[in-house]
C-alpha cells in the first residue's frame, strides 16, 4: 500500500508505454512487501537532467534508464562502475546516501552487461576463445560486444550490420578491450561465412519483434548449424523467427526473456539489497499477451 514512507523508482526514457520494467519491479516490491514504488516517466531529452534532479531531491531509491537516454545519462551521474564507463552507456541509477550532503550521490551502471552474460553461463566452456558474431551495430550492441570481449576472449566476433560503416565504428569504440584482435566489422549481406563458422550468434537488432513476427536479421536458415548457440535479444515473441530456424538446423536458441529478467535483478538488488524473486516476476511476465518486444 502507497503510504507517506514509499519509497519511489523511476524508469526514464522517451517512450516509455512499451515497458515491462513496471510490471517486474513491482510484482517483486509486492511479492518482498517492500514500501516501494516503480513508475515509467516518458522524459524529453532535453528535460533529462531536471528529471534526475527531481528523483535525487525528492530522495528516490534510483532509476533504470532506457531509450534514447542511456548514453546522456552519463554525464549525469557522480560516479560510474567500470562497465558502464566501458561500454558508455548508463541503464541503471542508484541514490547513494552520504552523511552530511543534502542529496544523495548518483551512481551510474549498466546491468545490461550481468543480464546479457547470465544465460549463458551454462555454455561458458564452449564458448572461452570461440568465434561469434553480432547481428547489429546499435546501441543494444554496445553492452554484448564489451561483455563478450571481456568474458570469453573470443578468437574472432565480427559485428555485421546494414550499415558497415556503424559496425567499423563500433567496433573502433571497442578497440581497447580488444587484445587479441579478434574485432571484424561487415556489411550485413556479407555475413554469411561468419555465421556458418561462429559459436555463437547474438540479434541486438528488433528485427522479429511483435508485431513484425516475421522479420529476422538472417533469413538464409540453410547457413545455421547444429552446435550453435543463438542468441535473440527479442523477448516477444519468446520464439522469433530467428531462433525457430535456428533450431530447426539443430541450434541451441536462447531467447530474450531471461536477459530481460536478469538485467532488471541486477538493478533490483543495488536498490533494494535483496536478490529479486526472478521466478516469481519470470511467471508474471510469461502469461502476458502483445506489448513491446525488445529493452527495458
Amino acid at each position: 500500500m502507497i503510504d507517506a514512507h514509499t519509497r519511489l523508482v523511476l524508469l526514464f526514457g522517451h517512450p516509455v508505454g512499451h515497458s515491462q520494467s513496471p510490471l517486474m519491479h513491482n510484482t517483486a516490491f509486492r511479492h518482498q512487501r517492500i514500501n516501494a514504488v516503480y513508475l515509467a516517466a516518458d522524459v524529453l531529452p532535453a528535460d533529462l537532467a531536471a528529471a534526475v534532479e527531481g528523483l535525487q531531491a525528492i530522495g528516490g531509491l534510483g532509476a533504470n534508464v532506457t531509450i534514447p537516454h542511456k548514453q546522456a545519462m552519463g554525464a549525469l551521474m557522480d560516479e560510474l562502475s567500470p562497465r558502464a564507463r566501458a561500454v558508455g552507456a548508463v541503464n541503471t541509477v542508484v541514490c547513494r546516501p552520504v552523511e552530511r550532503r543534502e542529496r544523495p550521490r548518483l551512481f551510474g551502471d549498466n546491468t545490461d552487461v550481468p543480464g546479457f552474460l547470465a544465460p549463458l553461463t551454462p555454455y561458458a566452456g564452449v564458448l572461452e576463445g570461440a568465434e561469434m558474431l553480432v547481428f547489429g551495430a546499435g546501441g543494444a550492441a554496445r553492452a554484448v560486444v564489451y561483455a563478450l570481449l571481456s568474458t570469453y576472449r573470443p578468437a574472432r566476433l565480427t559485428l555485421a550490420a546494414r550499415r558497415p560503416e556503424q559496425a567499423a565504428a563500433l567496433a573502433e569504440d571497442f578497440a581497447a578491450y580488444d587484445d587479441r584482435g579478434a574485432l571484424a566489422a561487415v556489411a550485413l549481406a556479407d555475413a554469411g561465412p561468419a555465421v556458418r563458422t561462429s559459436r555463437l550468434l547474438v540479434n541486438t537488432t528488433p528485427l522479429g519483434m511483435h508485431p513484425n513476427r516475421d522479420g529476422t536479421p538472417w533469413p538464409q536458415a540453410a547457413d545455421f548449424q547444429a552446435g550453435q548457440i543463438v542468441y535473440d535479444l527479442v523477448y516477444n515473441p519468446r520464439e522469433t523467427r530467428l531462433l525457430r530456424e535456428a533450431a530447426a538446423h539443430g541450434a541451441t536458441p536462447l531467447g530474450g526473456l531471461d536477459m530481460l529478467v536478469e538485467q532488471a535483478a541486477a538493478s533490483y538488488v543495488q536498490w533494494t539489497g535483496r536478490p529479486m524473486p526472478t521466478a516469481i516476476v519470470r511467471r508474471r511476465l510469461q502469461v502476458l499477451e502483445g506489448g513491446a518486444g525488445r529493452g527495458a
